[in-house]
């Protein structure tokens, strides 16, 4: 990680990102539902969960925009304190900017993770964009940051961590588990 990288980290105040690609590794399932339709599910990162909790518990929002509707990503965004949910939107522009006003913080102060088209126009326009492993190759060329870990499979952890790390708060996280330095 580059020194850029730790400066633009240690402004960000707010955490957004996409869904299927991020929090998830892409894959939908269609799983029979109680009345024998079918329903789509989606599988998420545990170790995601508890970082995004971290964040929640620190005063630190976060949000996700996401291109599809989906029940399972609602149960998760309450699950991991999502303060924004926008399902529904893949011209994310909009949306962005109306998190902005409500946030009351400038878009330098927003970092972004996304793994598709539809998330460049977001990464374009905020101080710290990055790309999941599994990103497509453009995405990957305007990002800050590109992560190690895939999309549902640590990405946002990893992301967190460098949030926390970059402003001082990571130690505060390890103690809680009383893991000294």
């Amino acid at each position: 990680m580059g020194a850029d990288v730790t400066e633009l980290a240690s402004k960000i105040r707010l955490l957004v990102m996409d869904v299927d690609g991020v929090l998830t590794d892409g894959k939908l399932y269609n799983v029979p539902a109680p009345d024998g339709q079918m329903a789509e599910t989606k599988g998420f990162d545990s170790q995601d969960g508890i970082a995004l909790q971290w964040m929640a518990s620190l005063g630190f929002p976060t949000g996700l925009i996401s291109g599809r509707v989906s029940p399972a990503t609602d149960e998760r965004a309450r699950q991991c304190k999502f303060k924004y949910v926008y399902q529904g939107h893949t011209e994310k522009i909009p949306i962005i900017e109306e998190i902005l006003a409500d946030a009351r913080i400038d878009s330098s102060q927003v970092a972004y993770i996304g793994d598709d088209f539809t998330d460049v126009v977001v990464m374009r326009r905020v101080g710290l964009a990055i790309a999941t492993a599994n990103g497509r190759p453009e995405v990957k060329e305007i990002a800050h940051y590109v992560t190690e870990a895939p999309g549902g499979q640590g990405a946002v952890r990893e992301v967190i961590e460098l949030l926390l790390r970059a402003q001082g708060k990571w130690s505060d996280i390890l103690r809680r588990y009383e893991i000294c330095l």
